[in-house]
This record gives structure tokens, sequence and C-alpha cells, in this order.
């Protein structure tokens, strides 16, 4: 039975392993009671595992922190990536609608091309470059036919954690293995910390009313070459890496990959600003992550 009328909120998260799942149990609060289930207990591309875990719990909150985000492997593993984006959306948002239940959805910036010169706005037109945003654009059309505006659609972009793989560990790594890098320049975007992100989320589950597509990332923008030039600023600084090594700017043509990538897919976060909090510059809140952190080696 919902606890919601006691001031407590069930939250059924999917998800639980990856680095937003994982700093979503590291600040719950303390009106949530968290159910937090990884691939491994439930997979949300198969329907019955997500019904029966929404059977079971009765949750008020669903959160899908889950998400096939291997950029690349989708062109060649197409099924498995809509199978998780699109379909895993759908048992997501027709197990809230059966249970009464919110959904918060995390999307991504991956749903754009990249070709504007001003921040994407929510209601932007989808244009996806590859498998990976083509997938996660179809799952944002399922929540949207299914529960209408009763969901939060947040997007969001190149999220780092201590937890998992991402490009700040790849980066630290790197750094202390070879004598030089050469990173994409001309590739721009918000880098975005999951505990920050984590954060607005539990604070947008304290706001019913806000609902629709959203956007939410650090504030500021960067190309990959400056937020790897912070890295290892920031990493010399904290003592996490013992000498400096030089870092290349190189255009994306350079550095061929399975799947384009936009060119600058900056999101507008105004309207997530004023109802969340305006989230830091990016580079204070690498700073924070690397401090008071250590990096896993997951």
């Amino acid at each position: 039975m919902s606890t919601a009328g006691s001031g407590i909120k069930r939250v059924l998260l999917f998800g639980a392993n990856g680095q937003l799942g994982w700093e979503l149990q590291r600040h719950i609060p303390e009106s949530v009671e968290l159910r937090a289930l990884s691939r491994a207990q439930a997979d949300i591309a198969i329907q019955k595992q997500v019904d029966q875990a929404a059977e079971v719990f009765q949750p008020d909150l669903i959160i899908n922190a889950a998400a096939y985000t291997a950029v690349d492997l989708a062109e060649s593993e197409s099924e498995t990536a809509y199978a998780i984006n699109r379909d895993g959306a759908v048992h997501c948002a027709e197990a809230a609608r059966k249970h009464s239940a919110r959904l918060i959805h995390v999307s991504t910036d991956f749903v754009f091309d990249g070709s504007q010169a001003t921040p994407y706005q929510p209601d932007s037109i989808r244009h996806p470059l590859g498998v990976y945003g083509a997938s996660k654009a179809a799952g944002e059309i399922e929540i949207v036919r299914i529960l209408g505006s009763n969901a939060l659609i947040l997007r969001t972009a190149w999220v780092y954690s201590a937890h998992g793989k991402n490009f700040v560990k790849t980066m630290l790594r790197l750094m202390s293995e070879r004598d030089s890098l050469g990173v994409v320049g001309d590739q721009i975007g918000s880098p975005t910390w999951a505990a920050g992100l984590a954060a607005a989320i539990w604070r947008a589950c304290e706001q019913p009313e806000f609902n629709g597509i959203q956007h939410w990332t650090d504030a500021g923008v960067a190309s990959w070459y400056d937020f790897a030039v912070a890295i290892q600023e920031e990493a010399l600084a904290l003592g996490l890496l013992q000498r400096s090594i030089p870092i290349q700017m190189i255009p994306a043509s350079a550095y061929l990959t399975p799947a384009r990538r936009p060119a600058c897919a900056v999101l507008d976060k105004s309207i997530s600003y004023a109802a969340l909090g305006a989230a830091p510059h990016w580079r204070q809140a690498l700073r924070q992550m690397l401090t008071d952190t250590d990096t896993d080696s997951d």
C-alpha cells in the first residue's frame, strides 16, 4: 500500500548500478523509502520484470535511470539499444500508469544533432544522429504517449561520477599512463556530475507539478579538450596525478568513431534552474567530485 499520506514516498529505482543510480542511493532524502534495482534484479527491457517489481513494491514514484549508453556499440547493437531505451521506457511508463505513480525518466542531449549555435530548449525538435540518440528519443515519445504530461523527462549530458566508466576516470588513467594526449576540441557540451544530477532529481520528487520534458546539466560549457585540461589541472592540485603531460586539441575528424556525435548540444536549463535551484559551474562540480570522493576502479 502507498505511504504517500504518511509523508514518506515509496520510490522504485531502475538502474541502481549505473553512475546516476549509485549517486541517487548515496543521497536518499529521509522522506523516501527506496527500492533500488540493478539490471540483474530487474531488466527494464523485460516487461514482466518491471511489472513484478512495481506490483511488489507499490511505488508512489518510479525513477528510470537505466539506459543503454554505449554510444558507439549501439550502432551494431541497435536491437538491444531500442529494447532498453525505448521498450524499457514503455514498460516503466505503463507500470507508472497502472499504479498511479509518477515517473521520472532520464534522457540525453543526444536526441539533438548539435547543429544549432544556441542552447536547445526542452521543446526543440529532436534530430538524433545515431542509434543511441534515436532510441532515447523514441523512449521520450513513448512516455509522452502513455503518460502525457504526468511524467518528468529530464535530459542531461556528459555525466560522470566516481563510480563506473566515464570520461573523467578515463582521462585520469590515461594521464598517468601516457606522455601526451590528443582530445577532441570541436564538440561542445556541459559536463555534469552525477551527484548534482541526483540531488536535482530528489528535489524534483518534492515538486509533483514539475513535469514534462526538462533539461538539467551543470552550468557552463566546454569542449572535451577544455574538460580534459581542467581534469589534469584539478587532479594535479589535489595530488591525484604526479606529473603534467601535454594535451593537444584535435578535431573530431581525427578521432573517428562508429557513431556521429553532436557538435554543440548545449541544453537550456533556465526552467529547471528556476524550479530546482541552479547547478554550480561544471568546473566547481568537477573539483568537488575529485576532492570529496575516491575514484573506484570499476
